[in-house]
């Protein structure tokens, strides 16, 4: 019988851009970013020259974008510029109708899928100029980055001297209309990349200010923004954090408080693989030795980033898991890469596919997993 933590709960609605900075760093690719608040400055500066200001709605201009085709098609600062093009241009669903062709022929954009919906989301919030409007032209496409980036230009736009007296409010609209819902999650999770952005990946301070969220929900759904973002401040170029030690894998989930530990080592497991040379058996070693409350998250984690590094290749992703040195390490292995498997390609299809590859113990906790999970994903 398998000890699996078979949890539906919403705290495993980010498995985001993790799995994005894992693909980043097993094809090796460098990313040449600026970062977010650079990117708003920018496009706040470009708003007033035209005679605008930030959080205004505007209509799309009609001006073509910055052709990146050529040489340009791995230049991701070209991309970045012709997605905010597009946006501002033709509108976010003309931006993802590109980005969802580009992603099937351009294999630096499909590395760098979810940063660059980031970039599109913070584009929108200065077209559309509040989280309501924003999110109406959302798209979940590559782990949601859409609304995390929305939500980074928001935290960005009312600075650190205002953000503890209004961060209740922010997520209020959305959370009235779909309380605890993919999009809720989406919002507060991206409250916590906000928050490292404006405070300097300071993660000690940050989390604090998601302590300022009433609801425990939300304060969790920040501490994985927070925790994300720690980890995608190690691959991003222009950005640095002190809160990741090589020779400590796991660090600093074990140095925060209980309160903050799960979804902690919800992310640590992509940073850890990659201090062991994405070495699966090692960190399920690793993720053996923590306190027994957290081992089966952890065990998940390598889940998600089994199908994370693989791209999603079910043979791939079934061979990472079944390093796993007993039943409980590979059935949680298994619940963590099946829902990704759902996020990733908003569907279940693949997700079947991959259960079914399964010998039968696990391929019935697979299956179980993805139909309730599928069901809670709300697409």
């Amino acid at each position: 019988m398998t000890q699996a933590s078979n949890d539906s709960g919403r705290w495993w609605l980010l498995p985001v851009g993790i799995v994005t900075a894992s693909v980043f760093i097993a094809l090796g690719i460098v990313v040449f970013q600026p970062s977010f608040i650079e990117e708003v400055f920018a496009e706040r500066l470009s708003a007033q020259t035209a005679g605008s200001t930030f959080g205004g709605a505007k209509q799309p201009t009609g001006e073509p974008a910055e052709d990146c085709s050529g040489e340009r098609a791995s230049d991701y600062q070209c991309i970045q510029k012709r997605y905010q093009d597009l946006v501002h241009g033709s509108g976010v669903q003309a931006a993802f109708t590109d980005l969802k062709g580009a992603y099937e022929t351009n294999e630096f954009v499909k590395s760098n899928c979810h940063q660059i919906t980031h970039v599109i989301g913070r584009a929108a919030v200065d077209m559309y100029g509040d989280i309501p409007e924003s999110y109406s032209h959302g798209d979940n496409f590559c782990w949601s980055g859409y609304y995390h980036g929305a939500m980074e230009a928001v935290v960005a736009e009312i600075g650190p001297d205002k953000i503890l007296d209004e961060a209740n409010e922010i997520c209020a609209s959305v959370s009235e209309d779909q309380e605890q819902s993919f999009y809720h999650y989406n919002c507060v999770h991206g409250l916590g990349h906000g928050f490292m952005g404006m405070l300097e990946n300071e993660l000690f301070e940050s989390l604090e200010t998601c302590d300022t969220l009433g609801d425990r929900w939300e304060r969790e759904s920040c501490y994985g923004g927070v925790f994300m973002e720690n980890i995608m401040a190690d691959i991003n170029p222009g950005t640095k954090t002190k809160y990741l030690k090589a020779d400590e894998p796991l660090y600093p989930c074990t140095e925060v408080g209980s309160k903050y530990k799960e979804q902690c080592y919800v992310m640590q497991t992509s940073y850890a693989l990659k201090t062991q040379d994405y070495d699966f058996g090692k960190v399920f070693e690793l993720c053996g030795t923590i306190e027994e409350d957290y081992r089966s998250t952890c065990y998940q984690s390598l889940g998600r980033d089994a199908a994370g590094n693989s791209a999603s290749d079910l043979v791939k992703t079934k061979e990472s898991c079944m390093q796993g040195g007993d039943d409980e390490a590979r059935s949680n292995c298994v619940i963590g890469a099946v829902k990704d498997f759902i996020s990733y390609y908003n569907s279940d299809t693949q997700a079947k596919e991959f259960c079914e590859s399964l010998d039968r113990d696990l391929r019935e906790t697979c299956l179980e997993t993805g139909e309730e999970y599928y069901k809670t994903y709300d697409i």
